[in-house]
């Protein structure tokens, strides 16, 4: 999908944008007529190499935290549409310091909706995860929580703003993601460590998940959220699939689960599935209740939540170990280690 020029004079704020999607919706972005992309992160390091790097004028940069109100505020002003992206993502952490994630996950979330609404930001698209399905980690549960306000705004705030949420697995070659780590094991002559081989993981790549945030700010009503029909296969594939790209012969070893680690991962309820739309390429999920007074609403789910079924890795197409080497051939962070390019991942 491409953007074209539907920013054409448009300001347009990602926060969390120095993160990998910033960069590849940055990269989309720019081949269009947008008027100007506003990065909104607390890493000046990160801000400062991505100027570098771009050396494009319609690229600012505020330096801030979601955290603090005044700070997004002052970058909202004069938006017309909003990437919602800043989070804290890594599992573990979140499970040790779970305030932390709610400071930033929830409150944050907030606070951004509540500067738009200041602002008149037209649209706002905030990023969820498999996670907030059936959470059962702090991580998780943060992400839950800022569905719901998400949601809860869309439907009390007086405003013709449409605030939106989409949700997706981990991100093929992501920053913090496994097959970074992979590759990083292999070329330091490591083992690969898997923590359960049986565990499952959608394979989405970063231009999948640009695709599905257009997609919602293109067809979204108030309160929806949206998901994208992906592939998955077992970490015990994706491994043997990178052994063989790199034709590395690294042993495959198991250690075991992470704190707060899930078998699979759930991108749709089956409480969802009752009322999700299939768009072919994609899931719509409408706000609870959106089309339904309250009784009626209770009434359809009892009739039909028997017969549901979630949307999960492990349940979705399951890849073998040719597919999967296929699909990683396609990857610019793979064809660049493969020549080896690119330095050692370093987090």
């Amino acid at each position: 999908m491409t953007t074209g020029d539907i920013f054409e004079d448009k300001v347009v704020l990602i926060t969390g944008g120095t993160g990998s999607f910033g960069h590849a919706v940055l990269r989309r972005f720019l081949k269009g007529s947008i008027g100007e992309i506003r990065i909104f992160s607390r890493d000046e390091k990160k801000q400062d190499d991505m100027r570098i790097e771009l050396g494009d004028r319609r690229v600012k940069f505020f330096l801030g935290d979601v955290r603090n109100y005044s700070s997004i505020q002052d970058a909202m002003r004069g938006v017309d549409y909003v990437f919602h992206a800043a989070a804290l993502k890594q599992v573990p952490s979140c499970e040790f310091y779970p305030m932390e994630a709610v400071r930033t996950n929830v409150l944050g979330t907030a606070n951004v909706l509540e500067a738009a609404l200041a602002c008149g930001v037209g649209r706002v698209v905030a990023l969820s995860t498999d996670k907030a399905v059936y959470p059962i980690n702090a991580m998780g549960l943060s992400k839950a929580l800022m569905e719901k306000l998400t949601i809860a705004k869309s439907r009390n705030a007086n405003t013709t703003s449409v605030f939106c949420a989409t949700r997706y697995g981990n991100v093929m070659a992501s920053r913090g993601s496994v097959i970074p780590l992979f590759v990083n094991q292999i070329r330091a002559g490591r083992d690969l460590t898997v923590t359960d081989p049986n565990m499952t993981r959608f394979l989405i790549s970063l231009d999948d998940s640009v695709d599905l945030v257009l997609f919602a700010y293109r067809h979204a009503n108030p309160g929806d959220i949206f998901v994208q029909k992906a592939p998955a296969c077992t970490m015990g594939v994706l491994a043997e699939a990178i052994r063989q790209i790199f034709e590395s012969d690294a042993t495959i070893r198991t250690i075991g689960t992470r704190h707060g680690e899930k078998l699979y991962e759930s991108l749709i309820s089956r409480e969802e599935m009752v009322r999700a739309e299939d768009l072919g390429k994609f899931y719509r999920i409408p706000a609870d209740g959106r089309d339904l007074n309250y009784d009626q609403f209770f009434t359809a789910g009892e009739k039909r939540i028997s017969q549901a079924e979630d949307y999960t890795s492990h349940n979705t197409r399951r890849l073998d170990v040719n597919e999967v080497v296929e699909l990683l051939s396609g990857l610019d962070f793979i064809r660049r280690e493969v020549k080896g390019k690119a330095p050692l991942y370093a987090g």
